[in-house]
């Protein structure tokens, strides 16, 4: 068996498994609606923390300095 029948083998049945995913993410969005969606998660995520960490730091964070 040749080696570049094996890796066409390989692919066929990697394809199989994944159910005929590609590796590609195609959710519809063009790269700038992409890029928007993005930034506001990444907005959302740092706005959460930073009210976190202002909130107070009773949510169990950094545990170092505790001692007694």
């Amino acid at each position: 068996m040749a080696r570049g029948n094996q890796r066409e083998k390989d692919r066929e049945r990697a394809q199989a498994r994944n159910g005929g995913k590609s590796k590609n993410k195609d959710d519809g969005l063009t790269p700038e609606q992409r890029r928007e969606r993005d930034a506001k998660a990444l907005q959302e995520k740092t706005a959460k923390k930073a009210a976190q960490a202002a909130g107070g730091e009773s949510s169990g964070g950094d545990k170092r300095n505790n001692k007694k």
